[in-house]
């Protein structure tokens, strides 16, 4: 007697009841999705910065060839672009909540600062610094679209940390005679001042003394810091 042969699943060819064969996956693997390939190039752009970074560093990165590359996200620049943009989304999804708190202002300060030195200091191969600071602005010299950006950058972090003064001026945390235009013009360059120092590896614990007495001096109540 000759066994029949069996279907894929067990049942005999031309079995109605057998089950289907389970079809074949498809889609790219992961290092191929545009998502998780974006957040790679960001690393490698930070990391390097536009100039030193090559298309060839970048298709390593991201496990995609130049075609795919091109294909997903365009030319090297539009990349750096949107990898810059991811960037800021990033950092606005960890820093807005904190300058939205309504806390006493020395205490929302330090949070923002130990949330700021948190970023810069991140990187498997060492600190990487401000993507804005650290490779953005050199890249603002020459391109016009990437110096918005930055100069947005920047208004953005001053604006963010002006309604943190305001708001303790209005409690009475400051004095009258703060300005708190210029109180969140000092504190974004504290920012970016501890965001070189982070790049360079000077240590979290000088980095947090610099941002110590800088807050220090924004929040003393005899200083006065207001425009003439």
């Amino acid at each position: 007697m000759v066994q029949k042969k069996k279907g894929p699943q067990g049942g005999a060819p031309g079995d109605k009841n057998a089950a289907p064969a389970e079809p074949k996956r498809r889609g790219r693997p992961r290092a191929y999705e545009p998502d998780v390939a974006l957040g790679k190039a960001l690393d490698l752009f930070r990391s390097s910065g536009f100039a030193a970074t090559s298309l060839e560093d970048l298709s390593a990165a991201t496990g995609m060839n130049r075609p795919s590359l091109y294909g997903a996200f365009g030319d090297k620049r539009e990349l750096y672009i949107k990898s810059y943009q991811r960037y800021r989304d990033n950092a606005r999804a960890v820093m807005g909540g904190i300058f939205r708190d309504d806390r006493p202002v020395r205490e929302q300060l330090q949070k923002i600062f130990a949330a700021a030195l948190d970023i810069y200091l991140s990187g498997e191969e060492g600190p990487r610094g401000c993507f804005t600071v650290m490779t953005a602005g050199s890249e603002a010299v020459a391109d016009p679209d990437i110096r918005a950006m930055v100069q947005n950058a920047l208004t953005e972090l001053d604006k963010a940390f002006a309604q943190c003064f305001r708001r303790a001026k209005d409690k009475g945390e400051l004095p009258d005679s703060a300005d708190p235009v210029v109180l969140a013009q000092l504190a974004s360059a504290t920012v970016h001042s501890i965001a070189v120092r982070a790049r360079a590896r000077v240590p979290r614990q000088e980095l947090e003394a610099i941002v110590a007495g800088a807050i220090d001096v924004m929040v003393s109540r005899k200083l006065p810091l207001s425009t003439p």
